[in-house]
């Protein structure tokens, strides 16, 4: 399914950020993220703000040139050919440049690969959804006589909502509820297989989302991004609960109890203990592993999580930090940073299209906004020293976990450094001969 954590560091052909280099024996996706430009949608998704600046100037450029080229024609000012044909060149320079990294998404970003190779650029949108389910069908029936692990990140329910013609028009909410039922459809039919091939029982599934809805995906007035509920906030917000908060499905008949409803906090970095857990390995010891493994919380050995404190990041920058004082029962969150919403009461970015996480879009709290979760789920109404007489004590508890948290850091180069968001046409997957990269294996084998 779908990596999104790219493939090259220094050369087309490294690899070095493929999943077959970290831990995986086979790969069947697309090793970046799916976007509006997949579809050949006229609403663009990547950095699209930024495109309108580009477009903007471009614009700009060529009225200055005409200007120029008029004046020079009809004697109105004098102006040298030189100077208007180095305009031309400059600004010819600038649009490729841009263009090239946004004007050809569809081509650069939208591909599919089978471990090395890849096999569709762009990528069939109508087929991928059964492409997919086949790959991972296929996969766990060569390995259905021994171990094996299968992730499957399913390209629903993301924008742009690629749904079937089976699936248009089944939900009462619109095509994201399409997408919804399709995704149901899909994981139905994996249960199925591994049901069928005698492994219900000796098989640990589990299904969660990796963040809330996301609010700014419109198209007209239809909500194309999902619903938060009660929640706050949404996805790319590092600290509100409708970013961040999502339930967890797990299925072990025989092993875990059915129908059991457990009310704790966890985190999708607790699957690599768990799996490790499972395999009857042992997690690393030469570093600080933050996941915790859920099979003592799943069988009921142990009532909490082993989360105290669990910190809330958007991008690099810490924006929250929840608390579980498990003495009292409460769930603490202290807020270090919160979005700048666009409008001021909309709950999201729509200005923006996707909240930041630092600069002019973002509001710094000292004291950090509190909210009592086991009371607040909303988080409507913060905390204060005159509201709550622990706050001063819970404040300043939350501050020392923060440093005792910072003290086990290791400095990384920055992944979202401008120099490592350009597009750098070295790097490309490509699968003819740079810039020609067309190719459709899948249906020539067929």
């Amino acid at each position: 399914g779908k990596w999104h954590m790219g493939v090259n560091c220094k050369s087309r052909h490294d690899h070095c950020h493929h999943p077959l280099n970290h831990g995986f024996d086979y790969f069947y996706g697309m090793p970046f993220t799916l976007l509006n430009e997949c579809q050949g949608t006229d609403d663009p998704e990547l950095a699209k703000s930024l495109q309108d600046t580009y477009w903007l100037y471009t614009q700009m450029i060529i009225l200055a040139v005409l200007t120029l080229l008029i004046g020079k024609l009809t004697n109105l000012f004098s102006v040298k050919w030189k100077l208007i044909i180095c305009l031309v060149i400059c600004g010819l320079l600038y649009f490729i440049t841009w263009f090239s990294s946004y004007g050809f998404t569809k081509y650069w970003n939208c591909i599919l690969m089978r471990n090395h190779d890849i096999i569709e650029q762009p990528m069939n949108l109508e087929k991928t959804t059964s492409n997919m389910l086949k790959e991972a069908v296929s996969f766990i029936e060569r390995n259905q006589h021994r171990l094996f692990l299968l992730f499957v990140s399913l390209l629903h329910v993301h924008t742009p909502l690629i749904t079937t013609e089976k699936f248009q028009g089944r939900s009462s909410h619109g095509l994201y509820g399409d997408n919804v039922e399709e995704m149901d459809w899909m994981v139905g039919k994996l249960l199925d297989v591994i049901d069928k091939a005698g492994l219900k029982n000796t098989t640990f599934i589990y299904f969660a989302s990796d963040h809330g809805g996301s609010l700014e995906a419109r198209r007209g007035n239809a909500q194309l991004g999902g619903w938060n509920g009660i929640y706050k906030g949404g996805k790319g917000m590092g600290g509100w609960e409708g970013g961040i908060r999502v339930p967890g499905l797990v299925r072990w008949p025989g092993v875990l109890p059915a129908g059991t409803v457990i009310n704790e906090l966890t985190s999708l970095m607790d699957i690599f203990p768990t799996v490790v857990h499972l395999a009857g390995g042992t997690v690393p010891q030469d570093r600080v592993i933050d996941g915790r493994t859920l099979l003592p919380l799943l069988r009921g050995t142990v009532q909490h999580s082993g989360h105290e404190f669990m910190f809330h990041y958007c991008g690099v920058f810490l924006h929250a930090v929840r608390w579980h004082q498990k003495d009292r029962g409460a769930i603490w969150k202290a807020h270090y940073a919160t979005p700048v919403f666009q409008p001021e009461a909309s709950g999201a970015c729509f200005g923006r299209g996707i909240c930041p996480c630092f600069g002019d879009g973002v509001t710094h709290h000292d004291p950090p906004l509190l909210f009592d979760l086991s009371q607040d789920p909303s988080e409507a109404n913060p905390l204060s020293a005159d509201t709550e007489p622990l706050f001063n004590t819970i404040t300043r508890r939350i501050g020392e976990a923060v440093e005792e948290h910072r003290s086990t850091l290791t400095p990384v180069p920055q992944q979202l450094s401008p120099y490592n968001n350009i597009w750098k046409p070295w790097l490309q997957p490509c699968c003819g001969t740079f810039p020609f990269c067309w190719c459709d294996e899948e249906n020539n084998k067929a």
